[in-house]
């Protein structure tokens, strides 16, 4: 497939996603419910958070996407997610999986190599460690935060591809997507202040999945919603800096720049890279 992506084809998805308002349907974690919920909104998608046994699968069924996030694992949760996994699969619809904390404990291990037994994931999303982890390197996570970088996982986010036959992202000071098709995209915008603010990661895999219910071409996609948040996240940081003040003004700032950002500033801040690995 074609490597020519250029920053106009990423704005019209973030058009595409303000315009046709997706449906995402997230099973996620406790702490970042409401977070990944108001990115969706300002960014202009629809979130819905459900996971009771009794209703995923219908809830599935008007979806768009779907998105699992295993940030807070209970077994209950995990059969919620299978559930899920197996209607979206009967459907057809895009499932993006963000495998958080993976290699901190053997519990978080096998409940994701379950998810995978029960579907492949269109996409996933993870940092560093996390994606070396359900590659099957030998990697030790610290909670949630990354202790190998981007470029590290590179080889793990290559073998992960093989295995799932579908898009890759390995999020870090640049973000690295990569598909089945060998292509390769990085992404070098943001703040180091994004990660000062709990539950920026998990609405990245949240805005991914809305992408992905817009843009057929999951790749494309996922570099789409990468992008967005990277120079959403830099502007913000850059306002908020400005104005003397600190990562809770950080938290409101992203928000209101994902409903604001404009094609001019997204198109002159975009720093994308694309080639083949």
């Amino acid at each position: 497939m074609a490597t020519n992506l250029t920053h106009a084809d990423l704005w019209t998805d973030v058009c595409a996603v303000r315009e046709r308002s997706p449906l995402v349907h997230s099973i996620t974690n406790l702490v970042v419910i409401n977070f990944n919920a108001n990115v969706l909104l300002a960014a202009g998608a629809s979130p819905v958070m459900a996971h009771a046994h009794e209703e995923v699968a219908d809830m599935v069924g008007i979806a768009q996407a779907l998105v699992l996030n295993i940030g807070t694992l209970d077994p209950y949760w995990i059969e919620s997610m299978q559930l899920a996994l197996r209607a979206a699969a009967k459907r057809g619809i895009p499932v993006v999986l963000d495998p958080v904390g993976a290699g901190a404990t053997p519990y978080r291990n096998e409940s994701i190599e379950q998810l995978l037994l029960t579907a492949l994931p269109t996409v996933v999303r993870g940092n560093g460690s996390e994606i070396m982890s359900v590659a099957g390197s030998a990697v030790q996570t610290r909670g949630v935060d990354s202790s190998a970088a981007a470029t590290d996982a590179l080889s793990a986010a290559q073998a992960l591809v093989q295995r799932t036959q579908g898009v890759v992202c390995v999020s870090g000071k640049i973000d690295h997507i990569l598909d089945a098709s060998h292509r390769w995209a990085q992404l070098s915008n943001g703040h180091a202040w994004m990660t000062r603010v709990t539950g920026v990661g998990c609405s990245a895999t949240a805005l991914i999945g809305a992408f992905c219910a817009v843009q057929p071409d999951a790749w494309r996609a996922t570099v789409a919603a990468m992008a967005l948040l990277g120079v959403v996240g830099e502007v913000a940081a850059e306002k908020v800096i400005a104005h003397g003040r600190g990562v809770g003004s950080l938290q409101m700032a992203l928000l209101d720049e994902l409903q604001l950002l404009d094609q001019r500033t997204f198109e002159q801040r975009l720093k994308l890279e694309v080639a083949q690995w």
